[in-house]
């Protein structure tokens, strides 16, 4: 059952592309200093230059204008490259849930979620229930402290794993239907302590074990039933993008 929605990555990837071009025009408004730097040390270079080895001032000067060109190229903000990786996360899930549509499984993308500035990442729909999936895209290794808390490095995921639960719960009342909504994280990039775990109540999955792991859950719901929650979700959910 074919039941895709909004565009993988949409979102983020929409977040990606305005950050990028607002930090673009800024940059570019400080172009003429930025020559005007550039044109400065490739002189002084090449008086430098040749004041050491005639011959060379030219070389020094072009060489000392290439190094300051490039410290002062136009660069992403980290904001905006997490934007970006994010955006490449959600489309490598979207590619592991696409084969679960050949079997009675629908999967929708990028969804706004009314009344709020939140969005699902992806809503899937199948034999097993009825699932929000959160993609992150993180380095490393997860882990667990004593209390059971998960941190990728020095911060802790209570926040994204908070968020993706109330994200599940707005689906719930905004679908109306008895079945329960579980949100998931899956992670790209970084281990998951064995791989998948549940940890304040919310699983938390590598994500290319996903679709096995959805794939062996018991059935709750038959094929007309997911065809019937799948297009109610088409009809109460927008396009994030």
């Amino acid at each position: 059952m074919r039941a895709s929605f909004g565009r993988p990555g949409g979102s983020a990837q929409v977040q990606w592309r305005r950050l990028r071009a607002a930090e673009w025009v800024a940059w570019t408004r400080t172009l003429p200093w930025r020559a005007a730097a550039t044109l400065g040390i490739a002189v002084s270079g090449t008086v430098l230059g040749r004041l050491a080895a005639p011959r060379l001032g030219l070389v020094v000067g072009a060489l000392a204008a290439i190094a300051v060109g490039w410290g002062l190229r136009f660069r992403p903000s980290p904001d905006a490259i997490a934007w970006r990786r994010g955006a490449a996360g959600e489309r490598r899930t979207a590619r592991l849930l696409s084969p679960l549509e050949r079997q009675g499984w629908a999967v929708l993308h990028d969804l706004a979620v009314p009344g709020s500035r939140a969005n699902l990442d992806h809503l899937v729909i199948g034999p097993g229930g009825v699932f929000v999936v959160d993609s992150k895209q993180y380095r490393g290794r997860l882990q667990l402290d004593p209390s059971g808390r998960l941190w990728h490095g020095r911060y802790p995921l209570a926040p994204a794993l908070r968020a993706v639960e109330f994200e599940a719960d707005r689906a719930a009342q905004i679908l109306a239907d008895p079945q329960v909504v579980v949100p998931i994280v899956a992670v790209h990039g970084a281990q998951v302590p064995w791989g998948k775990m549940v940890t304040q109540c919310v699983p938390v999955v590598s994500a290319r074990r996903l679709p096995s792991m959805l794939r062996a859950l018991p059935g709750v719901l038959g094929p007309e039933r997911v065809a019937a929650v799948a297009h109610q979700a088409r009809i109460r959910f927008r396009a994030a993008a």
